[in-house]
């Protein structure tokens, strides 16, 4: 696709992102900035440490509190948006404040929804694949009324399963786009603590210790480390977010992963390749607590997202892990950093 064409659809465009400042979020400015979009507002809490260090070569025009974005987009002092991309959410798999969660995840996404509704204004949210739960109802994304069979297996995922179901049962999802995020993994991800992607962490244990550590599988058909995932680089994720977000006839629930399950061994051995070590894998307990909360197999069907003209190549793991590695985690580099913009921060981009 020419540059000019990814560009047409953004050029000139007010767009709002909530989370702007977080993982996903910050990935999302900077490839609206790579469009020529710039006229950006971010919704986030106010930066700290790490994240202040993704936002540093960024280019947008207004940052303001979680807290206040409502009340300002209502009373119209924010103006108007052609979109708003809506990433804000507490992220914590592990988090047992089911108010809070009910609160920043459902509430909030429900009520924004509800705005850019009547507002005019084009709305994709992120859900997540943790509302599928153990994956035995499946994970297709084609029929809507299968969100009723599904059973999420931790607060986080009832969360956000709250809000596709009232978005279906609304009748919301016959004009906005909900994005059910696989494991995605990439730079800026530093501040997410325990909920950083295995990649992040490995390099962690691997520069330290030169071991992986991996739990160890509870289930027979399973061995240690054999777990499957559907990991996603976020260059690919953001991608996709914006295609679906440019794609008007585009609506309801869209898988947004590989389509392609690894195992968390093989993840572990991309992460050796890239740092030039043997492999070092050991097996540990896994905790008690998320043992029945634990998710042994995803993979998305990408098929719906191919339907809309999604046609780019999604970055095989081993480059993405190479790619993740060596140009961020290794110079401890942001997206956006001047040494990663000539040529190696857009990897895969057309």
């Amino acid at each position: 696709m020419a540059n000019a064409e990814r560009q047409g659809a953004w050029q000139g465009r007010r767009v709002l992102v909530t989370g702007g400042g977080g993982f996903i979020g910050s990935a999302l400015v900077w490839e609206l900035n790579g469009r020529g979009c710039t006229d950006i507002v971010i919704a986030d809490s106010a930066p700290q440490a790490e994240r202040s260090r993704y936002l540093r070569h960024l280019t947008f025009t207004d940052y303001v509190e979680p807290e206040k974005t409502l009340s300002l987009l209502v009373a119209g002092k924010l103006g108007k948006f052609d979109f708003a991309l809506h990433l804000g959410a507490c992220s914590s798999t592990t988090e047992t404040n089911r108010e809070y969660l009910y609160r920043n995840n459902f509430e909030f996404s429900r009520d924004l929804a509800e705005w850019a509704r009547s507002a005019g204004t084009r709305f994709v949210y992120a859900s997540s694949a943790a509302t599928y739960g153990d994956g035995s109802a499946g994970m297709d994304d084609a029929s809507p009324e299968n969100l009723e069979r599904l059973k999420p297996l931790n607060l986080y995922g009832e969360s956000k399963h709250l809000m596709d179901l009232h978005a279906w049962r609304q009748g919301w999802l016959e004009h906005v786009v909900a994005l059910k995020y696989f494991n995605v993994f990439g730079p800026n991800e530093e501040h997410k603590g325990d909920m950083r992607s295995v990649v992040n962490k490995s390099f962690a244990q691997v520069t330290q210790t030169g071991v992986i550590r991996l739990f160890k599988s509870y289930r027979p058909e399973y061995g240690d480390g054999e777990q499957r995932r559907d990991f996603l680089y976020v260059k690919d994720a953001v991608r996709m977010t914006l295609h679906l977000a440019a794609q008007r006839q585009a609506a309801g629930v869209f898988n947004v992963g590989s389509g392609e399950a690894h195992t968390w061994n093989e993840l572990a051995g991309a992460i050796f390749a890239a740092l030039g070590r043997e492999p070092r894998i050991e097996y540990m307990e896994m905790p008690q607590a998320i043992r029945d909360k634990y998710q042994y197999f995803t993979e998305a069907t990408i098929g719906k997202l191919r339907s809309t003209g999604y046609a780019q190549p999604i970055t095989p793991l081993g480059e993405a892990v190479r790619d993740y590695v060596r140009n961020y985690l290794v110079p401890g580099k942001a997206l956006g950093e001047a040494d990663c913009e000539a040529g190696n921060a857009n990897l895969g981009s057309p």
